[in-house]
């Protein structure tokens, strides 16, 4: 398989550089969570945090909705739950990448539903071409056409997780 990078390992350095230091002023006085969605976000979750110049809390979710294939296939299935109490407190739901929106939906409504005062999500990548529910994330790293993609986290059959930057996988 052929690939083309999409952003490179300094861009994407510099953009999540940039989302931390906003999701820094937007959380300011408020008890923190991040919580990663597993395991694509890991990458970008720890970059991220790392640039949050804030007290933050750690946490993780597992979701499944794509199994081995490029699309999602509609159903979302909860594969761990997180441990910390999120009840009163802000959290910070940080995924790799956003397609149909139901992953993030159905997480969303599942933090909401614990209590949490406030919840906002961060994604690495956002593809609102290809949303099949409407939804919107709070901060967004980049933007792009409905294209499979691998690196930095995202994977193609739990492969090329490592690529350190994000590059369009062609058959």
């Amino acid at each position: 398989m052929a690939q083309t990078t999409l952003f490179s390992r300094e861009e994407i350095v510099k953009r999540v550089a940039e989302m931390g230091q906003q999701i820094s002023a937007d959380f300011a006085g408020r008890e923190m969570i991040a919580l990663c969605v597993l395991k694509g976000a890991v990458f970008f979750c720890t970059d991220l945090v790392r640039n949050i110049s804030l007290d933050v809390a750690l946490d993780f979710i597992q979701v499944s909705s794509y199994g081995n294939q490029k699309y999602s296939s509609g159903v979302v299935t909860i594969l761990k739950e997180p441990q910390l109490d999120m009840h009163g407190k802000a959290v910070l739901i940080i995924e790799d990448i956003i397609d149909s929106g139901l992953s993030m939906r159905e997480v969303f409504r599942y933090i909401e539903s614990r209590g949490a005062s406030m919840v906002r999500t961060a994604t690495f990548l956002d593809k609102p071409a290809a949303r099949k529910v409407p939804f919107s994330a709070d901060y967004v790293g980049f933007s792009i056409e409905p294209q499979f993609v691998i690196g930095y986290g995202l994977d193609y059959a739990e492969k090329y997780r490592n690529i350190p930057e994000v590059q369009v996988l062609s058959e």
